[in-house]
């Protein structure tokens, strides 16, 4: 204690009070009154001028046990004041022994302990004017001069912080932190008890007075206190870092590092011996402490003051980011949790935090890349706006194809928090939010396209964040539940404004609209209520199949099957009338958004009520069988922006629900009919009578019979617009007077053709091929004028290169390009087409297709023109030869047709091998709709598996998707006889290949597509029937001549060799197949007689060196499936220039092209984006498995001889066998000639 100077000059002045306080029979009142003036008298005394010897009296008296002891706590009060007035007017003297001044001090500090309480309490200023002498004066430090000072310190703290705990005045929190400090300051040596109370302070909430009251006193004493605060760490851990019960011993440890991390935020100044501590912590041994200092230093680096932290220990910072190799996955994912208050609070050092956490997004622990993805999530918008980089966002994408479902998710989960944060600002165009965000559905939605486990994730992702359906408030009753559907709709348009076409089409296909219907949730539905429960009154046994059948289907789309089987039983099981009723609701497509939102939310609410385990399945289920993207409610505002803002997406919406599910018109018929009278807006004319041909096509009820509209109608039918004038044909037909009306349009179509304008004449055609399939009474009126117009006049008609066009090789023109000349050729194809179809029913049906069918048959044959010295454009025949493929497999889906058509069959089917990119990707994506939907004979199988040599991985990869998903989804039966009964017809298609031929590098080549099918198709179960097969075409000869029969015994012989072979590398049992097989009589005929079989048998057709290349490969020859396809086809990588494929065409051209892609078939799909997955066809269509199977149609084997000059026919329409041999070189030629070309330029 500082000594204060008496002022020597004044006179001393002393104490009046002289009455005695000890003694027998004084009366407490009596000794309470004496002891008030004895405090009141001095109270008013100064240290300086006051004569100490007259205190003496009073300060014998004050320490008498019959003072300190009394039992009234005024008495007690006073007295201890009075104490405290001795000893600031003795200092710095004081004026008791030892054993006295430690009775005091007990007796100071239990009044205050036991007495101090609210402002109103009992002597409430007299224990404030105790603690403010205490406080002012610091007699206190006499505490540490005296004997077993320690044990008094010690109370002296608890009693404070347990005093402070009452919500005192602030003014005394200063006093006992005053108090404090002077104890500490002034104190030899701090007790470890002192420092335990202390550090106790701060494990407690940091909103208690006994924390402000640590870190008061802490921050006061920092420097004296910093030794002891180090020791004091230190015997902790080396307390308990090798003692054998490891589990209690380091949670000892963590909370001392709690300990530290809460002393960092609030005292920093404390750590300066500790920080250092911690940082040789982490270069320990022991995992446990190197896990937890990483993650208490990580978490204060992370806080605000990280920034400070990290300027005065630069070292620790760098040993704690070396901790990202750390050995121990544990330790690296502590590392990667604190991150996201570094990326807020660290802005200095963005670029390191960047480059750790791109580093850990490909850690080898799942564990480790799911928490850096999950960091992100946690950022708000402004964060991750200014300190996120884009690159690092899209690192965070790459993750949603991990092949870690864990990391999956909370990368998929980041992008979307974000892009919803961020919504706001890119809906209002702000152009930073734009460019860092507006990018991420499209991302999401590409994920959503690639894989089923993905999808899954994705999906989910889409749903919650990318287009959330409205949210209701849980207060909300019942009948006020309103949503805003302009705003959810827009939400809609705003997000695809931003998509590419794949992402596009993703959201056409996650939207629900396409499907046939009732699809297989309505399916399910159904089955579960007439299931009852299991209490079924008749057809009991098929009732449980149909609801086995339905739930295994829709099963499988789930990433656990087997749980998601389980939950769909249970949901039947427990035969819920009002969940039935709700689920019906939400599947409704005339339910509008507000009582899906209802509906969904109390539907989902009632089965977590009734069994929580079955609630992530059902509503998965929920999300995929009801319209949440857009619906009946999107109509009127999806309307109002093509009609003010020209939307081209709103478009696009309206084009595929009239394509694909036009009830949701319903409501909105008055809406498109008067949108159809704004004749000044052909776009918006357009959609609505594109909606009001698919609706009244869809329900008779809701056709057009007005007569005003109708007379609108028919001038849209006879206009220059071909695509109004096409749906307005469609109207037409619809109508109640279509007989009429149809009529009166051939007539005038069949006086005005000859004489119209290119447009015009464009528009007549459309028309025309309308009315031919639909209205086929009426064109037959004039089918023989017309045909021959049509035939003669456009069909026919040479079409020269013009002599003016600078590109003169390219083979393939831009949609928007495509003379009109030409389309209403590619239109004229397509009304022979649709004539046919119309006919198939009748006696005339071949009468009215053979030169249909022969017409078509010869532009495939001749690459696009009627000869094969034809000099037709490039760009011409491509667009000809593509829609004469594509009409022969619409044909191909009538039996009668299909007959005919498959003399032509192996011609058809190498169009997948066009020398035009466009023309082979137009036709696979218009053959897997049909041979999902099970149209074509099974041999059309056989054309995907023909993409093996294309040269644009994405034709390959389509066809791989198509295959995988569709024999995965096919029953057992059924996928025999669609892709493993065809083995056979595969290798007779392959001897009749133009490529064909029995040198060794071709049959090479010729194995690569056997490796292929047994690539997607092979498997344990099916090797002995596949082997079988290819057994079986050497017991058969060709129905076509002697030559391919041997060509066919050479494919018969590699087709073994490389199932052996592959059997042999997977080690599969090679067993003979028991069953019987057909095999098709209209490719194959039996054998003449015994010899004959014998004979080829024992003849070897392979050469030797194909033989010995196949037997050097087995040996070799490791598994290699599918996937491996898939990973080398999902990769996100720029697409190349599109190449030539190897087939040759007469006057073809072997340019490199890749332009957009126009729609030859309008008259089937209105420029429908594709689909980049047909997993997605697979997961919308109605299980084929609930109804009879298809069957392959397999005859048996007949012996009847074909004519010779029948032969010689067939034989003169194949190409020629060794032109795709030499288009594959003169493509690389032209590929290397057009690479230097670009060099160049």
């Amino acid at each position: 204690m500082v000594a204060q100077t008496r002022a020597g000059n004044s006179a001393p002045k002393r104490l009046a009070f002289n009455e005695k306080i000890v003694g027998k029979g004084l009366a407490t009142d009596a000794l309470l009154k004496k002891l008030k003036a004895l405090h009141t008298e001095l109270a008013e005394l100064d240290q300086e001028l006051v004569d100490v010897n007259s205190l003496s009296s009073v300060r014998t008296q004050l320490v008498n046990t019959s003072i300190l002891l009394h039992k009234d706590r005024g008495v007690k009060a006073y007295a201890a004041c009075c104490l405290a007035d001795i000893l600031r007017l003795y200092a710095p003297d004081a004026p008791y022994t030892h054993t006295e001044l430690r009775d005091i001090f007990q007796f100071f500090f239990r009044q205050l302990a036991t007495g101090l309480r609210g402002a109103e309490a009992s002597y409430y200023n007299e224990y404030f004017h105790l603690l403010e002498s205490l406080s002012t004066v610091k007699s206190v430090v006499l505490v540490c001069d005296l004997p077993h000072a320690e044990e008094l310190m010690v109370d002296i703290f608890r009693d404070f912080f347990g005093l402070v705990r009452r919500d005192l005045a602030k003014k005394i929190e200063i006093f006992i932190a005053d108090i404090l400090v002077a104890l500490i300051d002034e104190c030899q040596a701090l007790p470890s008890e002192v420092l335990e109370t202390i550090m106790a302070q701060f494990m407690a909430n940091d909103a208690q007075p006994a924390y402000r009251l640590a870190v008061q006193v802490c921050n006061a004493t920092a420097d004296k206190l910093q030794r002891h605060v180090c020791q004091y760490f230190t015997d902790i851990i080396v307390a308990h870092s090798h003692d054998s019960d490891a589990e209690s011993n380091f949670e000892e440890i963590r909370k001392a590092h709690e300990l530290v991390k809460q002393l960092s935020r609030s005292c920093p100044s404390l750590l300066h011996s500790v920080i250092p501590q911690l940082e040789e912590e982490l270069r320990v041994e022991e995992v446990q402490v190197r896990l937890i200092a990483t993650q208490a230093l990580g978490e204060m680096f992370s806080e605000k003051g990280g920034a400070d932290l990290l300027k005065k220990y630069p070292t620790t910072w760098n040993v704690w980011l070396m901790r990202k190799n750390d050995k121990a996955a544990a330790v690296r994912l502590k590392l990667v949790e604190s991150a996201k208050g570094l990326l807020v609070n660290l802005h200095d050092h963005r670029e390191t935090v960047d480059e750790l956490m791109r580093l850990k997004l490909l850690d080898p622990d799942e564990k480790v890349r799911a928490a850096v993805c999950k960091v992100y999530s946690q950022l708000d918008y402004e964060t991750a706006l200014h300190y996120v980089s884009e690159d690092q966002l899209r690192s965070i994408a790459g993750r949603g194809m991990d092949k870690k479902n864990s990391v999956r998710v909370e990368a998929l989960n980041s992008l979307g928090k974000l892009y919803s944060t961020a919504y706001p600002e890119i809906e209002n165009n702000d152009p930073a939010a734009i460019k860092h965000f507006s990018w991420i559905p499209n991302e999401i939605l590409h994920i959503s396209n690639s894989t089923q486990e993905a999808r899954l994730a994705a999906e989910q992702v889409i749903a919650d964040f990318v287009f959330p359906l409205p949210s209701v408030s849980s207060a909300s009753s019942s009948k006020s539940v309103d949503v805003d559907e302009v705003a959810w709709t827009d939400r809609l348009l705003n997000t695809m404004g931003y998509l590419d076409d794949r992402g596009v089409n993703a959201v056409l296909l996650l939207s629900g609209i396409k499907g046939s219907r009732p699809s297989p949730y309505e399916l399910y539905l159904q089955s579960c209520i007439q299931h009852n429960g299991g209490i079924i009154d008749e057809d009991e046994n098929a009732v449980k199949q149909r609801l086995n059948n339905v739930i295994r289907h829709i099963s499988r789309q789930f990433g656990d099957p087997q749980k998601a089987g389980e939950d769909l039983h249970a949901f039947a099981n427990a035969n819920e009338n009002r969940l039935y009723k709700l689920l019906k609701t939400c599947l409704d497509t005339q339910t509008d958004l507000k009582g899906l939102v209802k509906a969904s939310n109390e539907f989902l609410r009632r089965v977590e009520q009734s069994s929580e385990s079955m609630l992530g399945t059902m509503t998965v289920f929920l999300r995929r069988s009801t319209l949440r993207i857009v619906n009946q409610s999107s109509i009127p505002t999806l309307v109002k922006r093509v009609q003010k803002t020209d939307s081209k997406h709103a478009q696009t919406l309206l084009t595929y629900i009239s394509k694909h599910c036009p009830a949701l018109y319903k409501p909105h018929i008055s809406e498109l009919t008067k949108a159809i009278a704004d004749e000044k807006n052909p776009r918006l004319v357009e959609v609505g009578m594109q909606a009001l041909a698919a609706v009244s096509r869809s329900d008779e009820a809701l056709a057009i019979n007005d007569k005003r509209t109708l007379e609108r109608v028919m001038r849209y039918v006879l206009g220059s617009n071909a695509r109004i004038a096409k749906f307005a044909a469609r109207i037409l037909v619809a109508s109640k007077e279509h007989d009429d009306l149809c009529a009166e349009a051939v007539e005038s179509i069949a006086r005005k053709l000859s004489t119209a304008e290119p447009d015009l004449l464009v528009a007549h055609t459309a028309v025309l091929a309308q009315l031919a399939r639909l209205a086929p009474d009426a064109f037959e009126r004039k089918s023989d004028v017309l045909m021959t117009f049509l035939v003669k006049k456009l069909l026919m008609v040479p079409s020269p290169p013009d002599p003016d066009e600078m590109d003169s090789d390219a083979d393939w023109v831009d949609d928007d390009d495509v003379a009109p000349s030409l389309r209403a050729r590619i239109l004229a194809l397509k009304v022979c087409r649709n004539r046919c179809l119309a006919h198939a029913s009748t006696d005339t049906a071949l009468e009215v297709a053979t030169p249909v069918l022969k017409m078509l048959s010869t532009l495939i044959d001749h690459g696009g023109s009627y000869s094969a010295d034809a000099t037709d454009d490039p760009k011409v025949k491509s667009r000809m030869r593509l829609q004469a493929a594509i009409s022969l497999l619409h044909l191909s889906v009538v039996d009668k047709f299909a007959t005919a058509i498959n003399t032509n069959f192996i011609s058809l089917a190498i169009t997948v091998q066009d020398p035009c990119y466009n023309v082979r990707m137009e036709f696979l994506m218009k053959l897997f709709p049909l041979l999902t939907a099970r149209k074509l004979p099974s041999r059309y199988n056989l054309i995907p598996f023909l993409t093996v040599h294309d040269p644009e991985a994405d034709v390959k990869s389509r066809a791989v998707s198509y295959v995988t998903h569709a024999s995965r989804n096919l029953p057992a039966a059924a996928k025999v006889d669609l892709f493993e009964i065809i083995f056979i017809r595969l290798l007779h298609l392959l001897a009749h290949h133009p490529d064909f031929s029995t040198a060794h590098e071709n049959l090479q080549e010729m194995a690569k597509y056997i490796e292929f099918y047994l690539d997607l198709i092979a498997s344990s179960d099916n090797v002995s029937l596949l082997y079988h097969l290819a057994m079986k075409a050497k017991t058969v000869r060709d129905g076509q001549s002697h030559t391919y029969s041997e060509n066919l015994y050479a494919m018969s012989e590699l087709a073994q060799e490389l199932i052996k072979a592959r059997a042999q590398a997977r080690s599969w049992s090679l067993q003979s197949y028991p069953g019987k097989v057909k095999l098709p009589s209209d490719i194959l005929r039996a054998l003449p007689n015994p010899e004959a079989a014998t004979k080829i048998l024992k003849t070897v057709y392979l050469p030797e060196e194909t033989s010995a290349w196949l037997l050097e490969s087995s040996k070799s020859q490791k598994p290699a499936g599918a996937s491996k396809e898939k990973r080398r086809e999902h990769k996100d990588s720029k697409s190349p220039p599109k190449r030539k494929a190897s087939r040759h065409r007469a006057n073809g051209t072997t340019k490199r092209a890749k332009t957009a892609r126009w729609n030859s078939d309008q008259s089937e799909s209105e420029e429908e984006p594709s689909s980049d997955d047909s997993e997605q066809d697979d997961r919308e269509e109605t299980p084929a498995e609930l109804s009879s199977e298809r069957e392959d149609g397999l005859s048996g084997q007949e012996s009847n001889e074909e004519e010779a000059d029948e032969k010689k026919g067939e034989r003169s329409r194949k190409p020629s066998r060794k032109a795709g041999t030499r288009a594959k070189r003169k493509i690389t030629r032209q590929v290397k000639k057009k690479g230097s070309h670009a060099r160049k330029s």
